[in-house]
């Protein structure tokens, strides 16, 4: 089953790029860094460290930090997770109530070096980010950096859709259909795999639902009806049109549309944001009321991706975009929408 891939293409809204390069060809060529929300105060009983760390997962690490303090790995907090393929930089939070050593300085973990440590009264919960600043390297770039360039300035000025990465479907995507086939059949799985499933499924769904909406042109305006969301924030609320004050701000990309990460209860749309969503999603109902009736909680998050100071560097054969993202947005559905990249982790076999 190698290389068969069970994901479709989902739509470009600039148009699939006609440059290519690949990515992640060394470690040092994709640097992700944390944009914190919160930061230690200097007292408490959590030990709070900023980590660097290479060639290694956030879950790995946490469990290594566990082991090092003699606690449980419950009692690791950390903000969000970072992909293992890159050179990253995140805080992680060690509750020492109950911790054998406070002695960071000596620990040695491999890939890993603690940038500083402080204090701090609460654990550091998920989701407590402001966002990740990217730093990537493609290679072996083959297209005309003039095009690039006015393909970033069309990224910044109108934002990308904020589609799920690949990373979310596992090899292939075949994730998706590994969840299918449980949801339709049963039996008992692992937490960790049940979660994964459910989460490679609802993505799906998304994605799909987005694409839809990119090939009708209506993924960065307001339609009749649609739940909208605050740019940068949680907040959903519903847009009855014409309006013209909601549509500046949509153009504005102070709000964006939103699409459902399925599951039972929630807000959702009406009137022609409904019709398109029913629309998008006929061929997968089945697919809906499984995830509903696993008792995930419904949601919503933007379709639009708004990506902040964004640049390029063209060399001679190789391109470097730097770009901040808000927090759950991937990197590689920005870049999709510039360059057709290959991931070098991938051409080597290796998992992601």
């Amino acid at each position: 089953m190698s290389g068969e891939t069970f994901l479709p293409e989902w739509a470009w809204a600039l148009g699939r790029p006609p440059s290519g390069g690949i990515i992640r060809t060394e470690v040092e060529d994709f640097r992700v860094s944390e944009l914190p929300l919160v930061l230690p105060d200097g007292e408490g009983n959590h030990l709070w460290l900023e980590i660097e760390k290479r060639g290694a997962n956030t879950n790995w690490v946490a469990r290594r930090l566990a082991a090092a303090a003699g606690v449980q790995s419950r009692d690791i907090g950390f903000a969000g997770m970072k992909d293992r393929h890159g050179v990253t930089t995140q805080w992680f939070s060690i509750g020492l109530q109950e911790a054998n050593s406070d002695d960071w300085p000596n620990w040695e973990i491999e890939g890993v070096r603690v940038l500083q440590a402080q204090r701090h009264g609460r654990k550091l919960r998920r989701g407590t980010l402001a966002g990740n600043r990217f730093e990537i390297v493609v290679r072996n770039f083959d297209g005309p950096p003039a095009e690039l360039a006015e393909r970033v300035e069309r990224a910044a000025a109108t934002g990308v859709p904020n589609y799920f990465g690949p990373q979310r479907f596992g090899r292939g995507g075949s994730n998706v259909e590994k969840a299918r086939a449980w949801l339709e059949q049963g039996g008992r799985i692992r937490r960790e795999t049940r979660s994964i499933y459910l989460s490679a499924a609802r993505s799906f769904l998304f994605n799909r639902m987005l694409s839809f909406r990119v090939v009708q042109g209506n993924w960065n305006r307001l339609l009749d009806g649609e739940i909208a969301i605050l740019d940068g924030r949680r907040p959903i609320f519903e847009c009855s049109l014409p309006d013209a004050e909601l549509e500046r701000r949509c153009a504005a990309m102070e709000i964006h549309p939103t699409g459902p990460l399925a599951g039972r209860g929630g807000t959702v749309p009406l009137r022609e944001a409904a019709g398109a969503e029913d629309e998008a999603l006929a061929d997968e109902q089945p697919l809906v009321e499984a995830l509903s009736a696993a008792g995930l909680d419904a949601a919503r998050r933007a379709l639009r991706l708004r990506p902040r100071a964004l640049e390029v560097e063209t060399g001679e054969d190789r391109v470097r975009l730097r770009f901040e993202l808000p927090p759950g947005a991937y990197a590689t559905s920005l870049l999709r929408e510039l360059v057709n990249v290959r991931d070098a982790t991938t051409l080597r076999g290796q998992s992601s």
